[in-house]
């Protein structure tokens, strides 16, 4: 039986970021398989593809209902714009604590590994870094409630899905977060260009948690002061730093690596 825990989590408000509307076939699909609350699909009409009829009887049996619209009507809809004729909207979801991330980890019997996002902005990044976070096994990601893509449509879409096996913890203050962490044992690595300690160098075996700056900025002075360690990804290039997603992903399978 699925631990009520690993249900992911995004918080239904069709009007803040189109939350709760999840648009792409495999988004769907796993929406579907984890249980997610789906209220109602909206498949495009005369659509006589295998996946779209799989989708729609999937709907059924879960209770949803399906209607079938004219693409213009999805176009209309879709904030990703790329919704592949499939369009749900999700009943409920809620965010899980940091708490819950912990138990998750404990439950399993692994260390904790946990992924901080600090004013990540791009609901594209935000999406690949959850992606890569399930890949990876790492049991959850905490995100800002200000001054950061909350878990709407793009981000789903982004995700490709995994946001729905993905515990997702939505923070008032990451500095805070990462107190909490920190008084449960958590050892907080601040990821930074040029700075601290070369990954390769760093342990990571331990009950580990990542945070992984914006965009433009990276990590904010003040959430940098309250890391334990601050690592670095060594580069070669004429180009100074990474895509926030792509040092998430860097980060996370040196831990994989590491720990086995």
């Amino acid at each position: 039986m699925r631990n009520e825990n690993e249900k992911a989590i995004i918080k239904t408000n069709y009007d803040d970021d189109s939350e709760g509307v999840i648009e792409g076939r495999n988004a769907v699909i796993e929406a579907l398989r984890a249980g997610i609350n789906i209220d109602k699909v909206f498949i495009v009409k005369g659509e006589t593809d295998s996946t779209h009829r799989f989708i729609a009887s999937s709907a059924r049996e879960a209770g949803a209902t399906v209607v079938e619209v004219d693409k213009r009507k999805l176009d209309s809809m879709s904030r990703t714009h790329a919704h592949q004729g499939v369009i749900a909207m999700a009943g409920y979801a809620e965010y899980v604590t940091i708490g819950q991330i912990l138990d998750l980890a404990y439950e399993k019997g692994e260390e904790p590994l946990i992924v901080i996002c600090d004013e990540i902005s791009d609901p594209h990044n935000l999406g690949a870094i959850i992606r890569t976070s399930h890949a990876a096994g790492a049991h959850g990601v905490i995100i800002p409630k200000r001054r950061s893509s909350g878990a709407g449509a793009t981000v789903v879409k982004a995700s490709s899905g995994a946001i729905f096996h993905t515990a997702i913890s939505r923070v008032t203050n990451i500095s805070q977060a990462i107190r909490e962490l920190k008084n449960a044992g958590v050892w907080v690595f601040g990821a930074a260009a040029g700075a601290g300690t070369a990954l390769w160098e760093s342990d990571f075996t331990c009950a580990a948690a990542f945070v992984i700056g914006s965009e433009g900025k990276g990590i904010s002075r003040l959430v940098s002061e309250n890391c334990d360690h601050i690592v670095n990804i060594p580069m070669n290039g004429q180009i100074s730093s990474l895509n926030a997603s792509v040092s998430a992903a860097i980060l996370l399978f040196e831990a994989v690596r590491q720990r086995r």
